[in-house]
């Protein structure tokens, strides 16, 4: 998935729905931090570390400046790639950094709604290299992960694993239950306080009624 540090700014809570869209769907996840050139402070260093140390690959980029891009493109060679994420974070921007010849339209900020105006309307797979398959995607306002039990939610959480079977409750929600080892290791620095505010606004947004059949 691609993100970006500014225009829209980086938002860690949009980025965890979207991973956790991909690990409910059993998808490999690498999340690309475009904009890279915009971020004087160097203030996105921390997420990205952060996500490396859960375990995802992370890619600083810019298309401005060629940042990061030959090694982003290194690592798409010989796989079916779908890029993702929200409007205006440079995804078909990127892809023309690393392959001009695709030729991609390409988009502005509104500087009404601070958001990305839609540039890619549909999705397309390309050929861009013998084994290697690009699929650009529409950007995207909004993202609610579907189909998960709230029992469920912790294991696409990739660093709750490690605590799951030791929490006293089996169909434990990680929210309030005692004995949990989760918020155990939330209180103990062990797992980010970040990502666990994500975990529970994504919780509160999961219906007790969706019917699994």
């Amino acid at each position: 998935m691609v993100s970006s540090v500014y225009e829209p700014d980086f938002n860690n809570k949009v980025v965890d729905r979207f991973l956790i869209t991909g690990e409910s769907s059993h998808i490999r996840v690498n999340l690309v931090i475009n904009k890279t050139d915009l971020d004087v402070e160097n203030n996105i260093s921390e997420w990205a570390e952060l996500y490396r140390s859960i375990g995802y690959d992370v890619y600083l980029t810019s298309a401005e400046t060629g940042e990061g891009v030959d090694k982003l493109r290194s690592s798409l060679a010989g796989k079916i790639n779908l890029f993702w994420g929200h409007s205006g974070v440079g995804k078909s921007s990127i892809l023309n950094k690393m392959y001009p010849e695709l030729d991609l339209r390409t988009g502005s900020i509104s500087s009404f709604t601070d958001k990305g105006t839609h540039t890619t309307v549909t999705a397309e797979m390309i050929k861009v290299e013998p084994g290697t398959y690009i699929i650009d995607t529409p950007g995207i306002r909004e993202v609610e992960p579907y189909g998960i039990r709230k029992e469920d939610l912790g294991h696409y959480f990739p660093e709750f694993l490690l605590y799951l079977n030791e929490c006293k409750f089996n169909t434990c929600t990680h929210h309030h239950e005692p004995g949990c080892a989760v918020m155990e290791a939330v209180e103990e620095d062990k797992i980010s306080t970040d990502r666990y505010d994500s975990y529970l606004r994504i919780l509160d947004t999961i219906e007790d009624d969706i019917n699994f059949r």
